[in-house]
């Protein structure tokens, strides 16, 4: 009798055979966006995106996809990677824009932006970006359970703007550049209108105006001053340096 040897299977064969289908090949993206879901837990964030990264290629779900693309900009963000968080959150709502997660994506590009955030006299990139998003987050969803946060966080940003085109202005009024200090304090109030800290705005207006030789457009300022801030510091230094130059 002849037999067929492709019809023999060995016992070693058939436990490999058993072996690689333990796992079905549909069940693989759930059981690898699991793994990533462990190492997030225990801060492993590398490891988790590149878990994330294989189940959002797989694609073997609409569902599984979409929270394997969150997830990743999750990692991103708790590593403090907030460049790559951003664009990960944004590619999120483009790609999902009605998506009952597209809010919490815009809330956490703002914060990408906002921790960005260093010093006045560094790079106001980050600065800008917070308040564009944060305002067109409270825009969008003015009752999310975020929007409290937000308006926080987007205070402190303006106040910061507002600190740092006035440390811009007293630099240029240290050198005398008086137009640049009036256009650039001048600019700041068209953006930003309301801010108790304008005392100072005002009085570098004006104190720039009677050192440029426009003494009558100076008490403007000043006026303007002790109206809106009647107890303020610098009430004194405008009577004080009209003293000393008109």
């Amino acid at each position: 009798m002849t037999v067929n040897r492709k019809l023999v299977l060995t016992p070693l064969l058939l436990s490999l055979l058993a072996a690689c289908s333990s796992v079905p090949l549909d069940n693989r993206p759930a059981a690898l966006y699991k793994e990533g879901e462990e190492f997030y837990a225990s801060q492993r964030y590398e490891d988790a995106i590149a878990q994330w990264k294989k189940v959002r290629e797989a694609y073997a779900s609409p569902e599984l996809t979409t929270s394997a693309e969150l997830k990743i900009a999750d990692a991103y963000f708790d590593s403090e990677r907030f460049i790559e968080a951003t664009a990960a959150y944004e590619e999120f709502r483009k790609l999902h824009p009605t998506h009952e997660k597209a809010p919490y994506a815009l809330y956490r590009i703002g914060l990408s932006n906002y921790n960005q955030i260093t010093g006045l006299d560094t790079d106001q990139t980050p600065q800008k970006n917070a308040v564009i998003h944060f305002e067109d987050f409270l825009r969008r969803h003015p009752k999310s359970e975020y929007a409290g946060e937000v308006k926080d966080k987007l205070e402190a940003t303006v106040t910061q703007q507002i600190q740092h085109e006035q440390y811009v202005a007293r630099f240029y009024y240290r050198t005398e550049k008086f137009a640049a200090t009036i256009k650039r304090l001048e600019e700041l109030l068209a953006a930003q209108p309301k801010s108790p800290l304008h005392d100072e705005t005002w009085y570098l207006i004006g104190a720039a105006r009677l050192r440029s030789g426009t003494p009558e457009k100076a008490k403007e300022a000043f006026n303007r001053l002790s109206t809106v801030f009647p107890g303020s510091r610098f009430i004194m230094d405008a009577s004080k340096l009209l003293e000393k130059h008109y």
